[in-house]
């Protein structure tokens, strides 16, 4: 199961053919598990966008517009709902009691958060690993709801539309490459 969620970007035409207009829902879960929970960090998200956005070039099935609102609406609510998380259980682990973290470091994130929370929400989208764990860091961190939502949609829009359109283009660019051979 681990080696089919790596690699689910080779296995796009395959889930394709199966299981036809459901890839929809299948990548919006997939986006959604990413970027709405800590330990999902391993999923492919980048590369995934690119190959989705490369698919959407070589089939009439899927529409890169439809795609892209879907798999925008599940980054952002993905990052909404780690947010929360962190804003509930994030305090959780800052007790007295804990050997590694320390009610001083809510303190030291939520100045991290107030300085340059924007910039970490944006520009988190795109490191993978950092993805998952920046809105869960936000909320424990106190960030401001509207502030945190607003480079959420904001980050979610640039990430979602520049990966999808790179893998488009590309797809559309190798497309035109075959048929000239």
């Amino acid at each position: 199961m681990i080696d089919f969620l790596l690699h689910l970007e080779q296995l796009l035409p395959v889930l394709l053919e199966n299981y036809g207009l459901w890839i929809y829902a299948i990548l919006f879960l997939i986006i959604f598990a990413e970027t709405g929970f800590v330990f999902m960090f391993f999923l492919p998200g980048d590369s995934l966008l690119i190959a989705i956005g490369a698919l959407c070039s070589t089939t009439e099935l899927i529409h890169l517009h439809y795609m892209g609102v879907s798999l925008f609406i599940a980054s952002v609510l993905g990052y909404l709902v780690n947010f929360y998380s962190g804003r509930i259980l994030g305090l959780k682990y800052f007790n007295e009691h804990s050997r590694w973290f320390k009610p001083e470091y809510v303190t030291k994130t939520n100045a991290y958060f107030d300085r340059h929370g924007g910039k970490t929400i944006l520009i988190a989208r795109f490191i993978p690993f950092v993805r998952s764990f920046a809105p869960f860091a936000a909320g424990s961190g106190y960030m401001n709801l509207m502030s945190f939502m607003v480079y959420n949609i904001l980050g979610g829009w640039i990430w979602i539309s520049l990966l999808l359109g790179i893998g488009y283009g590309a797809g559309n660019l190798f497309s035109a490459l075959l048929n000239q051979f």
